[in-house]
């Protein structure tokens, strides 16, 4: 039965294939008719096309309508970004009468009177040539001494004791004449070049300022010796031209000494001012160079 059947499925695909054969072979293509079919060849878009390349008639009329085609541009999103947060204002405090005003540093206080000697060196000690004249100086009660010297000398007087400053030191130096007449020797003129020069040396603006800053002192100390209704400045004023005023008188200096202290022998000169004898003791030369250094300051007064 198997057999069978692949036998009859053989014999149909022969026969198949014999009818296809014999269609080859018998076909023949029309001769006359031949129907051909044509496929339209795809249509191209419309081209914009410029006006020198239209094609127009004899009469100038185009032959087709022009057609003018829009370009379509695709909108682009713009880029998303991220929001700009603006700060918010700082609040600006407004600035009272006081504020608005220019801030100064706080002064240094000053310290009470009778606590006021290290206070006063310290400051000396720093101003430019300060530190010289320190070394001349007594440790204690320097502002009431400084007072008091001044006014001393605005009256023409020189205390021989409390004064602000040390001894020199050294006896003047004499050459006898006679047994009772001596002349003052220049050299004794050099014991108070030191002094001198420590003191010239000193900044005037910044001595001066120093005044200005420790007036309050030395006004207070003046009211303790009675001036209580005075300034302090007209007094250092007149101190300093009583000094301006010494006129200098050459030498030599003849003196006598009746008994501890040397005294000139020349009433007129004797009979002078003790501050104008001063300048004499310590010299034309160092005279000469305090009295411009007081002037400077006299200025600024």
């Amino acid at each position: 039965m198997r057999k069978a059947g692949l036998l009859t499925i053989a014999g149909v695909a022969v026969v198949t294939l014999m009818g296809l054969v014999y269609l080859a072979l018998t076909f023949d293509a029309s001769q006359n008719g031949t129907t051909t079919v044509v496929i339209a060849p795809p249509v191209e878009p419309a081209q914009r096309q410029s006006p020198s390349s239209r094609v127009t008639t004899p009469a100038g009329n185009s032959i087709l309508p022009e057609i003018r085609l829009q370009p379509q541009t695709d909108q682009v999103a713009p880029p998303a970004t991220e929001p700009i947060v603006e700060p918010l204002p700082t609040e600006v405090a407004s600035a009272t009468p006081a504020q608005a005003e220019t801030e100064l540093p706080a002064a240094t206080p000053l310290p009470m009177l009778n606590e006021s000697d290290a206070f006063v060196f310290d400051e000396l000690r720093g101003i430019s040539g300060g530190a010289a004249v320190i070394d001349f100086l007594v440790s204690d009660q320097i502002v009431r001494k400084f007072v008091a010297l001044v006014e001393n000398i605005s009256r023409g007087e020189y205390p021989q004791t409390g004064v602000p400053y040390q001894p020199i030191g050294t006896e003047m130096q004499v050459r006898n004449i006679d047994e009772n007449l001596f002349v003052m020797d220049d050299a004794s003129y050099d014991r108070f070049n030191e002094v001198v020069e420590a003191f010239t040396a000193l900044d005037t603006d910044a001595s001066y300022a120093l005044y200005r800053f420790l007036s309050p002192l030395l006004q207070q100390a003046y009211a303790e010796i009675g001036f209580r209704n005075q300034s302090f400045d007209d007094t250092l004023r007149s101190a300093i031209n009583a000094v301006l005023a010494a006129e200098e008188v050459e030498g030599p200096y003849q003196l006598v000494k009746p008994s501890v202290m040397f005294l000139h022998a020349d009433a007129s000169i004797e009979n002078l001012q003790e501050v104008h004898k001063l300048l004499i003791r310590i010299g034309p030369k160092n005279a000469s160079q305090i009295k411009a250094k007081l002037r400077e300051f006299r200025n600024r007064l």
